[in-house]
């Protein structure tokens, strides 16, 4: 399971205008429209063509439920891509993203000062330019860790350092034992 990566496809399909086609025909229908044919899409789901078009044609209507989780997943994968990529540019440029959090956090600070991990639970809005790294990230195939490794330097940055106005010295942020992830848009 990719907490961070779920995560940020939540926050994402919240902003949809239109709910996504729910019954396994129309939703076979909605991805041999995307993928233009069948072919593509009987080996994305990993089933054989002739059952596809068995769905299409309202032949078949309930899937197995390892094939009604992939369609699903794919289908809110692709389902509006200009809504998607308006939310991700306005996250990006203005609005930022808000994470919210219950997490096990600590770090690495001079000696002298309390570095103790401890639980907290925060809610915190990320400037734009954290929000711009999570979705490129995420675009690039970014391992979860690496998700929370950028989430992990924009609280340092907005939670902890309150942008540069203390803990100046600090040096690491460590994000571990996740109990709770939601991000907003």
């Amino acid at each position: 399971m990719s907490l961070f990566g779920d995560g940020l496809e939540a926050a994402m399909q919240r902003t949809f205008t239109r709910p996504a086609p729910k019954s396994a025909p129309a939703q076979m229908r909605y991805l041999v429209k995307q993928m233009k044919g069948t072919r593509a899409v009987a080996q994305l789901l990993r089933i054989s063509q002739r059952t596809l078009e068995r769905y299409v044609k309202d032949q078949i209507k309930k899937p197995r439920p390892e094939l009604a989780a992939r369609l699903e997943r794919e289908v809110k994968r692709r389902w509006q891509p200009q809504i998607r990529a308006r939310a991700r540019h306005k996250a990006a440029t203005t609005g930022g993203i808000v994470i919210d959090t219950r997490a096990r956090m600590g770090y690495t600070a001079p000696i002298g000062s309390t570095d103790q991990d401890r639980v907290r639970h925060l809610t915190v809005a990320l400037p734009p330019q954290y929000a711009a790294r999570l979705f490129d990230a995420q675009q690039a195939g970014a391992t979860d860790q690496q998700l929370q490794q950028i989430a992990a330097e924009g609280l340092k940055e907005v939670y902890f350092q309150d942008g540069g106005r203390r803990a100046g010295s600090l040096e690491e942020v460590r994000f571990t034992d996740v109990e709770h992830l939601e991000f907003d848009l």
